[in-house]
């Protein structure tokens, strides 16, 4: 069924497909066009740097007068990150325009990595450590960077994996 959401999903596809912005790349899910996965490189000379960040946009036919849902898949150590991947960005929010489309939306991610905003956190911890302890703050990202070299399933093992390494040495210690 053709609407005007679905019909500027399809625009937005194909201006992501013939200009798509340095270090992303999105696309609907070939069984669903009202939700899209989305990579996002970090962005250079940044502690992001490096990184293949995973996203998943959901739509609701209200779009594009209502922003999408946006969702880090990736476990990101970020100001304005929350523990869940939940973005606060303000032009998911307070600041939408529906002349905002996908591009001009991962564009704005993309952004965030490089310019953070601890005065508006989402997560407390990463914002004091970007403002009070930058060594601290880079070492955390850097760890959520090597993290994002792997698909969901090498993550979800390398966790295990953690885990059981660190159940030893704590019942060593005690």
């Amino acid at each position: 069924m053709s609407t005007p959401c679905r019909r500027r999903l399809i625009r937005d596809f194909r201006h992501l497909s013939s200009d798509p912005p340095a270090g992303i790349s999105g696309a609907p899910c070939p069984e669903n066009i009202m939700v899209w996965n989305a990579v996002i490189f970090g962005p250079a000379d940044t502690p992001f740097e490096d990184g293949t960040f995973k996203l998943v946009l959901t739509f609701e036919e209200s779009y594009p007068n209502k922003p999408p849902h946006v969702k880090f898949l990736s476990r990101m150590f970020h100001p304005n990150v929350y523990g869940t991947g939940e973005l606060c960005l303000d032009i998911l929010q307070n600041r939408w325009s529906p002349t905002y489309d996908v591009s001009a939306i991962l564009t704005s991610i993309q952004s965030l990595l490089h310019d953070p905003n601890p005065n508006s956190p989402a997560n407390a911890e990463a914002a004091a450590l970007y403002r009070d302890n930058m060594k601290e703050y880079v070492r955390r990202v850097k760890l959520t960077v090597e993290e994002s070299w792997l698909d969901p399933q090498e993550e979800a093992s390398a966790k295990e994996d953690t885990q059981e390494s660190a159940a030893p040495a704590a019942v060593a210690s005690a």
